[in-house]
């Protein structure tokens, strides 16, 4: 029988203290190495880092003298612990990881890629986790008088994914479960699936979002532009705005869709400039009797729609509709004072902007085109005052073309 020869646990912490300062100081640079490298993602992630204490650096040592199948030398066998410095990257989205696991490809020399969990069955409770060993780039290692490690392991998870780990590695790795333990094994494969599929409802929400806002922003260009082409060209040229439509018939299908999916199609529509399809689904939308605040948002959409169409009549009453469902949406009052204005009632149009810039006094665009409103009363004082203060807040071209054209009148 060979003899087995134990390995010195007082002179592996011996050696192990010897280096831990410069691990932790190696740790914490490379934290903000990575914290410097992840700046471009949009998402807000969190990263951490750790040295792996003796206790757990001795585990896996002995561990390793156990299961080892060829001849290592015992003083070599530390270098085959490649976790001992280690960065966790927490993301908020399952999209991020992809994304911050090729960030770090390009950014390190990888040497290798373990993805745990992903082939668990629904009935375990593994955690999941993305690992990755990585040489540690020299500028860091640079200037160090010892150089103890050239690899670090950088994991990445959800925050879901995190929390998990963080109760597994409580419950079950520091404690081995006995044949007896199974209720209580699925009732955590319960608690994982739950969180995975949390997870994933997260993304399909933030993906829902991205495309939404996407959609929100197209829409808020065009309707900026015929702000723009209906106001601007009153003022600078003398022209009025485009003939009005006769309003629009409607007929949705009842089909059994949610709030959330007719409002992405009507902007689908209303981005297209099929503005009688994209009014048709608001009005659907209203006839379903949702809250307060979402008739608030709902009448504002069909306002800024029956505007596009030149139905500016519907459009006031609309968004008249949003700010008393809403008196907090400025923006509601806002967009009822443009289409005053490009109906030439100039007093409609001031009351309007009041209302708004009452609610929110810092908006350079209201208080522009309160001061085309009062201009056209030729009230030039006032708007001359108002010019100034929403040049005060954002210098653009139109406002300072508008206070050009007020110092003329006023001879200033």
């Amino acid at each position: 029988m060979d003899t087995i020869i134990l390995p010195d646990q007082n002179f592996l912490h011996k050696d192990y203290d010897k280096f831990l300062p410069v691990r932790k100081l190696i740790a914490r640079k490379l934290e903000v190495f990575i914290e410097e490298k992840m700046s471009p993602l949009s998402s807000r992630i969190r990263i951490r880092c750790r040295v792996k204490s003796f206790e757990s650096y001795y585990k896996k040592y002995l561990k390793l003298l156990k299961n080892k199948t060829v001849v290592i030398p015992e003083e070599k066998l530390i270098s085959r612990i490649t976790d001992l410095i280690g960065i966790r990257i927490i993301c908020p989205f399952l999209e991020d990881l992809a994304v911050v696991e090729e960030l770090l490809k390009k950014t390190f020399d990888v040497v290798e890629v373990e993805r745990k969990g992903g082939d668990h069955t629904y009935r375990e409770f593994g955690y999941e986790s993305i690992h990755l060993l990585v040489k540690i780039p020299k500028e860091i290692l640079k200037g160090q008088d010892f150089q103890p490690d050239e690899i670090a392991e950088i994991q990445i998870r959800t925050i879901l994914q995190d929390a998990w780990a963080e109760v597994e590695h409580e419950l079950i790795y520091k404690a081995e479960f006995s044949p007896f333990d199974k209720p209580l094994k699925r009732k955590l494969a319960a608690v994982n699936a739950s969180l995975s599929l949390a997870d994933i409802i997260f993304q399909e929400i933030r993906s829902y979002q991205r495309e939404l806002y996407s959609e929100l922003g197209k829409r808020r260009d065009s309707f900026f532009k015929k702000i723009e082409e209906s106001t601007d060209a009153v003022l600078f040229s003398g022209r009025m705005s485009g003939d009005v439509l006769p309003p629009v018939p409607y007929s949705v299908s009842s089909s059994n869709v949610s709030i959330d999916e007719l409002l992405l199609n009507a902007l689908y529509a209303h981005n297209k400039n099929l503005f009688p399809e994209a009014i048709a689904t608001y009005t659907r939308i209203l006839e379903m009797k949702p809250n307060k605040a979402i008739r608030a948002l709902i009448y504002k959409h069909r306002g800024m729609a029956y505007f596009a169409r030149s139905n500016y009549e519907e459009a006031i009453k609309d968004f008249s509709e949003s700010f008393s469902l809403d008196p907090k949406s400025y923006k509601a009052a806002y967009y009822k004072g443009v289409v005053c204005s490009v109906l030439r009632r100039y007093p409609d149009a001031v009351d309007a902007f009041n209302q708004s810039l009452e609610v929110n006094p810092y908006q350079p665009y209201c208080l522009y085109r309160r001061s085309q409103a009062y201009y056209h009363l030729e009230d030039y004082p006032h708007a001359l005052g108002d010019c100034e203060a929403s040049l005060a807040l954002e210098s653009f071209e139109a406002a300072q073309k508008l206070k050009d054209l007020l110092l003329s009148k006023l001879k200033m």
